[in-house]
């Protein structure tokens, strides 16, 4: 497949490699991928999903993304179109996509942005919990060139059982621009569900 020699080509010539490994038989889950510090963090993504393999990966874009010109091009690399402006709130709409999907695998940012942040968002927390599925951490280390993945686990009885862990995870890895990583995050919740 053309697309995997450019993926390939890419992850060699980048010097990256992967730390744990993606458990084959997982068809649904919610990987949170950090720190998200750059726009190149889509591309090692992409990337990521070819060399590992990740099957059934997908990513949320907002749905005016799919309907201009390139709609094909977000279609093909995994994207998922989403209503920002639905009534139904983003949890809601992706929990129903778990409920239409038989193999899905949903990418997301715990930050939610690539700007500093003080504190996690838990949206990611909400959709693994209410579409029963698990949550797999992948930090991309720009600096050791390395993916690292860890084991899949459910989400716990409240966000706040959780995120301390996903903090210490997720704190020592430096993303592209790493004075914008998650050292030093607070274990606050900050609800956007």
């Amino acid at each position: 497949m053309p697309g995997n020699l450019f993926w390939n080509a890419y992850w060699k010539l980048g010097g990256w490699k992967v730390r744990g490994n993606w458990p084959q038989h997982l068809t649904r889950a919610i990987i949170i991928v950090g720190p998200h510090t750059s726009g190149w963090d889509v591309v090692a993504g992409m990337a990521t999903r070819a060399i590992v393999p990740i099957p059934h990966a997908h990513y949320l874009g907002k749905k005016e993304l799919f309907e201009g010109p390139f709609g094909w091009f977000f279609r093909m690399t995994g994207g998922v179109p989403v209503d920002r402006f639905s009534k139904n709130n983003m949890v809601e709409q992706v929990v129903e996509l778990f409920r239409e999907r038989k193999d899905f695998v949903l990418a997301l940012s715990p930050e939610g942005t690539r700007k500093k942040v003080d504190r996690l968002r838990t949206g990611f927390w909400h959709i693994a919990k209410l579409a029963g599925v698990p949550i797999v951490m992948a930090g991309m280390d720009f600096s050791k060139k390395e993916l690292i993945l860890s084991p899949p686990f459910m989400p716990g009885d409240r966000p706040e059982d959780d995120l301390p862990s996903i903090i210490s995870f997720f704190a020592p890895i430096k993303g592209k621009n790493p004075e914008l990583g998650m050292g030093g995050l607070s274990a606050d919740i900050k609800s956007d569900s």
